[in-house]
């Protein structure tokens, strides 16, 4: 197969300020895709870019994922995020990505359109975000219907939309939503970059409410299944869809565990590793950990979630035909893992009903919903412990927060009312809990107010001066390492006892390989293979293998070397580790002897423990993502 040659990368630059626009061309080698494009045009102009991966429209299952990159309202660094399906229909514009600079006067609906050979049409429409927030399902939902009801009928194929909804105007973590569009119609199964609060940036820096994008313009894009089986048969003995198909068993249907999805298989597998309470489950004895699993998710969150929608069949894809079918449904909601761990268990909401409540607000809020939960979780417990009175953030009722005579149906949707009034005072003008400046900053004041009490039950990971994040939802140290970016799996997120130095290294090593996946816009999902195959790929089609894995190194350090990481400002964090260090040797019956050097450090100064862990993880980051080395 002939190599391609004089490839570029187009990138639409839109000055929002104005409307003006233009076609930039980057050449392929010194960029691939829209990651180290994103960087490159982050630090130069501050905008925030949105773009798909080479071989988007291509015939390589899971390679739609749309872009989003820039400098993160809530992490304050550079950041990535990425939303699944979303760049096929972006295929049709013929483009790589587009960078928006500048503010509109008013909010708008950036319109996107592309017929044929005809050039990109780019018009900026002014609107009411209060009033779209309004229609419809109100939100994000709102925005998405209202584009489509106004601009659908100006594209010859179904576009898609972007929104944001008031989260994005109120604090520091809206997130950006779309879903897929069928015959005109818009579906339920909302997809989301939502990590890293870009939505806030489209919105407050941009004025941008929504993007209504699409086209009938047509690429080269790689379709040949016959050689692609090849390339498959050559590594895997096994056709291409075979392969995929084996590899997204996990998202799909487990036989091994009778569920499917990442809620699915993580609820079902996790036992005793439970997070629940806002993590007071760390403190918990084994017996009564595997108790609150058995009782609480197994036999109810988990088993309404199989009977409602692994049973029926609730399964969509994100916009892209795909066999991992990773969108589980109950009516609109979508039951993904972590938002329904963080709006679940760790605010105390154990039942579907209660959960959907909580999540369907914050969606509708446009959320980063992952971010939010923990935001959520933290400032219940601090009101169950007499911290901060109900009425002082805007609510009536103080949690119920211990598994100790808890009603599994009742006191969820009492929890999930009480995280819901939160979430409406966020998005108020005036409302009591202010977080446009960020969570990290509201527990600074409120620390200083109510003591340091407050901050201490706080997990999350901090950033430069103010930025933060919620970590992801696993009882490891690797969630809470000190890497450039996190709230995604740029760490190693599994359950082993891993010396801290060589979980710098491990980490550094994962993001590299997530920055593959990320700068070709593939998900995750496929990793699989994906990670594997990648490399070779892009040899086969543009001879630039060595190139494209300098690069890549190349744009990890490049991440790296503005790394602002903070150690942890809560005693929570420190205890997160610590309790996890005892249960590997107590429980596992780990027999490390490094391992048990930790646990005796933390015995004798958990603070001081705290820190030389950290800094070890760092270490083995730095000592990694060094350019020459």
């Amino acid at each position: 197969m002939s190599k391609q040659t004089n490839t570029y990368l187009r990138v639409l630059m839109i000055d929002a300020s104005n409307g003006y626009y233009r076609i930039n061309k980057y050449p392929v080698g010194s960029f691939f895709g829209p990651v180290d494009l994103g960087i490159h045009l982050a630090h130069k102009h501050n905008s925030l870019n949105i773009g798909a991966g080479l071989l988007a429209g291509s015939i390589f299952p899971g390679s739609n994922r749309l872009l989003f990159s820039g400098i993160s309202p809530s992490w304050h660094g550079f950041f990535i995020s990425s939303m699944g399906g979303a760049a096929l229909v972006f295929d049709n514009l013929g483009i790589n990505l587009f960078s928006i600079i500048g503010k509109a006067e008013t909010p708008s609906i950036l319109y996107l359109n592309r017929h044929h050979g005809e050039e990109v049409e780019v018009e900026l429409h002014p609107v009411d975000p209060y009033s779209l927030w309004k229609e419809g399902r109100g939100g994000v939902y709102g925005v998405m219907q209202h584009a489509l009801d106004q601009y659908a009928s100006h594209y010859e194929k179904d576009p898609r939309v972007l929104a944001v909804g008031p989260a994005a105007m109120y604090t520091d973590n809206g997130a950006i939503a779309s879903a897929p569009v069928k015959k005109g119609t818009l579906t339920a199964v909302d997809c989301w970059a939502g990590r890293g609060g870009f939505g806030t940036k489209l919105l407050q820096q941009h004025g941008i409410v929504g993007v209504i994008y699409g086209g009938t313009w047509v690429d080269e894009d790689f379709r040949d299944r016959k050689v692609a089986d090849e390339w498959f048969h050559d590594r895997y003995e096994k056709k291409m869809a075979a392969k995929d198909l084996e590899a997204t068993t996990k998202y799909r249907y487990d036989p091994a565990f009778n569920t499917g999805g990442t809620f699915g298989v993580n609820f079902a597998t996790m036992n005793e590793r439970i997070i629940a309470f806002n993590y007071r489950t760390i403190f918990m004895t084994k017996e009564e950990r595997l108790d609150l699993h058995q009782r609480f998710i197994i036999d109810h969150y988990l088993k309404q979630f199989n009977e409602e929608t692994i049973e029926t069949k609730q399964q969509k894809n994100c916009g892209e035909p795909c066999v991992a079918v990773c969108k589980k449904m109950h009516g609109h909601f979508k039951k993904d893992y972590e938002p329904y761990q963080t709006m679940g268990p760790l605010c105390g909401v154990f039942d579907q009903r209660a959960a959907e409540l909580l999540n369907g607000k914050a969606d509708g809020y446009g959320f980063d919903a992952i971010s939010v939960g923990g935001v959520l979780a933290w400032l219940m417990e601090c009101m169950a412990d007499g911290l901060i009175n109900p009425e002082e953030l805007g609510v009536e009722d103080v949690p119920k927060f211990s598994p100790k005579g808890f009603d599994v149906v009742k006191d969820s949707m009492h929890n999930a009312r009480i995280g819901a009034a939160l979430l409406d005072e966020m998005v108020k003008p005036e409302g009591l809990v202010n977080i446009k400046p960020g969570a990290r900053k509201l527990a600074r004041r409120l620390a200083r107010e109510k003591g340091i009490g407050v901050m201490d039950r706080f997990v999350h990971i901090g950033f430069a001066r103010q930025g933060w994040m919620v970590p992801n939802q696993y009882w490891t140290p690797g969630v809470l390492s000190p890497m450039a970016i996190m709230g995604k799996y740029y760490m190693v997120y599994g359950k082993e006892f891993i010396p801290p130095r060589e979980l710098g290294r491990q980490n550094a090593e994962r993001m590299v390989m997530e920055l593959m996946m990320d700068n070709l816009g593939f998900c995750r999902f496929h990793r699989a293979w994906a990670e594997e195959i990648m490399p070779d790929v892009m040899d086969k089609l543009f001879g630039m293998k060595d190139q494209f894995l300098q690069n890549l190194r190349l744009t990890a350090t490049r991440i790296n070397s503005r790394n602002a990481s903070i150690f942890w400002e809560s005693e929570r964090n420190v205890d997160f580790l610590f309790q996890f260090l005892r249960k590997k040797a107590e429980e596992d019956k780990v027999n490390d002897e490094e391992l048990d050097r930790w646990i005796q450090a933390f015995e004798k100064d958990k603070f001081e423990a705290g820190l030389q862990f950290w800094y070890e993880i760092h270490k083995g980051i730095h000592e990694s993502l060094r350019e020459f080395h």
